[in-house]
């Protein structure tokens, strides 16, 4: 989730300016989190007979909405995750579900933790974790927000530990977000 410019323009293979054509930081904002936004030779044009779903894709100057939220810092883009599910917006701060779940799963009792933004009235979402735990261990919210406490900053902390056997999974191997919110917070 974090490659630097250099590396991104080796792997493509393809001779470009990276910097001035395929990924661009607005002076000033280095550092904060914004939408990452690609442009360039290898770049799609458009969708084809949906003239709609490419008008929402790209903006007015030609650059397409990668759905990733990013930010650059010290030559490095950072990609924090799927604006739509990996971006947890709680009380003023956005959150990042992936870093949460890098956290989570040093947690000596989680094998695998699934970060998710359940509606929250007065927050706007609220952080709760979606965990697998070893054989024979428990977990309390209690007890992970104390133990949370030393290494994660307190509004990233989940205030919500729903246990499972297993974190169901696509046939890709990822997490269905949407998923999991609409089985353990529908209406």
């Amino acid at each position: 989730y974090v490659f630097s410019a250099f590396e991104y323009q080796r792997h493509l293979r393809e001779p470009f300016h990276l910097r001035r054509e395929v990924l661009q930081v607005t002076p000033g904002l280095e550092g904060q989190e914004g939408e990452l936004l690609v442009k360039g030779p290898s770049v799609f044009r458009e969708y084809w007979n949906r003239p709609r779903e490419t008008a929402d894709a790209f903006t007015p100057d030609g650059w397409f909405k990668t759905g990733d939220t990013a930010a650059y810092k010290d030559g490095v883009y950072w990609i924090k995750g799927r604006t739509s599910v990996d971006i947890i917006k709680n009380g003023g701060f956005k959150i990042s579900a992936l870093e949460v779940e890098r956290h989570l799963l040093a947690h000596p009792h989680i094998t695998d933790v699934a970060v998710i933004g359940p509606p929250d009235m007065v927050w706007g979402q609220r952080v709760s974790a979606v965990v697998q735990l070893r054989k024979g261990k428990m977990l309390s919210v209690k007890d992970l927000k104390d133990w949370a406490r030393e290494t994660m900053a307190p509004y990233t902390i989940p205030t919500e530990l729903i246990v499972v056997e297993e974190i169901p999974r696509n046939q890709m191997g990822k997490v269905n977000k949407k998923e999991l919110l609409q089985r353990f917070y529908s209406a």
